[in-house]
């Protein structure tokens, strides 16, 4: 594989100062999560406490990035804060149901579902 089958978009943008929102493209596996780990480690580092993960870009992900979600959703919510998965494709989203982890993390249609659920 090459480099540009294995690269990984994540733009960060701050909707509120507690919340952040991370829109990625890209597979989503053991390959690129160290990316977008780095980018929520500095997000959580400058105290935001709500993550908002629009994966509508991501048409494959691994045990790595479930990995990611789910530790992200403990440290947020030992900050009383929340983790939100946005818009996943339809294989990504099986793979979420399959795993489980939809039962843990909300899965939204939009970013402003996502900043109403945050914000409750």
């Amino acid at each position: 594989m090459s480099d540009a089958q294995n690269s990984l978009s994540v733009t960060v943008e701050v909707p509120r100062e507690d919340a952040v929102l991370l829109t990625v493209g890209g597979d989503l596996d053991a390959v690129t999560a160290a990316e977008l780990q780095q980018h929520l480690a500095a997000q959580l580092r400058q105290g935001r406490r709500h993550v908002l993960l629009d994966i509508a870009g991501v048409p494959f992900m691994d045990s790595s990035g479930m990995n990611i979600i789910l530790r992200v959703y403990q440290e947020v919510r030992d900050a009383s804060g929340g983790v939100y998965v946005i818009s996943p494709t339809p294989a990504v989203r099986r793979i979420l149901d399959l795993t489980g982890v939809s039962l843990t993390v909300p899965i939204l249609d939009s970013v402003d579902e996502a900043l109403s659920a945050a914000a409750r």
